[in-house]
């Protein structure tokens, strides 16, 4: 079996065990939740995937309030006016309920198992790494912030170019005689 394959029937193994209740924020938004109390996780539904609710104030569609101080997880709910009997009513009716056979729920738990125990090393290692840049970074802040501060060792360099830098043209033979040829370079060069 393929480790895709496998894990995919981990995911509806683990969807049909649990039973999750679902409203529908005003704005249509699907949201779960075990059950709509406060310390419930709950999240937004998204075709397969499913994100910890945002920290806010959310109005469900039964006119209640729904307050997330925590990413994820529900702080209260306000009631509206409705009746308390019709919103129970409404999320008895939203729960959906699968029995799984033990023999499932315990394969299932046993490849959890494993996968946790395969990956939990794995994570402490990160954490550890995590840990050590963090440490590295904030000593890099640190002589970032002492460089900063100091000044500087000494005077930045200026280009300054001699504006008239003329070679000095030494003629050695100047005063001598000139000669026939001197005369015709002399004459061919006017």
């Amino acid at each position: 079996m393929k480790p895709t394959e496998m894990l995919s029937q981990i995911k509806t193994l683990l969807k049909a065990r649990m039973s999750l209740a679902q409203q529908t924020l005003e704005n249509g938004t699907i949201i779960e939740a075990e059950s709509f109390e406060a310390g419930q996780q709950v999240f937004v539904v998204s075709d397969e995937e499913r994100v910890a609710l945002p920290v806010g104030e959310y109005a469900l569609e039964d006119g209640m309030t729904l307050v997330v101080e925590e990413e994820g997880m529900i702080a209260e709910i306000k009631e509206a006016a409705v009746e308390e009997e019709a919103q129970e009513e409404q999320l008895e009716e939203e729960v959906v309920v699968e029995d799984v056979p033990e023999e499932v729920v315990e394969e299932v738990a046993a490849v959890v198992e494993a996968v946790v125990e395969a990956i939990a090393p794995v994570l402490e290692e990160v954490k550890k790494e995590v840990e050590e840049l963090k440490k590295k970074f904030e000593s890099y802040e640190d002589k970032k912030e002492k460089m900063s501060s100091q000044k500087p060792a000494r005077k930045p360099l200026k280009h300054n170019p001699e504006k008239n830098n003329t070679p000095k043209v030494h003629t050695y033979a100047d005063n001598r005689n000139a000669t026939m040829l001197d005369r015709v370079f002399n004459k061919l060069s006017k």
